[in-house]
């Protein structure tokens, strides 16, 4: 019976464990390919790319082991100096406030950046200004699936996307009444 028992408690370690590395993939796999979408969409209006979140998160191990999080940008924007540690055109400024004119980049891409933000006032706010400083805003955040994702204690919203439409709602508050939504028009529709 004791053996029966190990079976069953390795078999679901296994299967959270699997799980939890196909929702981790697929983060990845998503931020890649928003990040090279953002790159693509300021090389092809000749504009430069915006990065808010820095490469390398605050994270010490990432410098360590030289795996930032996602690639550069031509400008890397944090609130952190060590999210943007050793980037060329680093800029140390809050996502809600980006000192730079309208327009000014092709493209700004965001990870995993929303969730960290206080309220969803501040997240709008944001995505007001990530909009306002570049032509297309491509978001990359964690997977409502992830168990670390649920246990992060600075991560305050959720975010998620559906077409146009992304979503904020203020972590450990119930019900869609305390859902915002944020509406943008798509990159494919706005004048080069």
């Amino acid at each position: 019976m004791v053996h029966v028992t190990w079976f069953i408690v390795l078999g679901l370690c296994l299967g959270v464990g699997g799980w939890q590395l196909a929702v981790w993939l697929g983060e990845i796999r998503d931020k890649n390919k928003k990040h090279k979408a953002a790159r693509t969409h300021a090389l092809d209006r000749n504009k430069p790319l915006l990065i808010a979140g820095g490469p390398w998160g605050s994270k010490q191990i990432r410098h360590w082991l030289k795996m930032p999080a996602h690639g550069n940008g031509d400008i890397c924007l944090d609130i952190d100096r060590r999210a943007i540690s050793g980037h060329p055109k680093g800029v140390i400024a809050d996502v809600t406030n980006i000192p730079f004119t309208d327009k000014s980049f092709g493209a700004a891409f965001a990870s995993h950046l929303l969730e960290h933000l206080p309220t969803t006032g501040d997240a709008k706010k944001a995505l007001a200004e990530l909009n306002r400083v570049a032509e297309a805003v491509f978001i990359a955040y964690p997977s409502r699936q992830s168990i670390a994702n649920w246990i992060i204690p600075d991560h305050h919203l959720w975010v998620w996307q559906k077409s146009n439409t992304t979503y904020l709602k203020q972590r450990g508050k119930s019900g869609d009444k305390n859902k915002e939504e944020y509406t943008v028009e798509p990159a494919s529709e706005r004048p080069s």
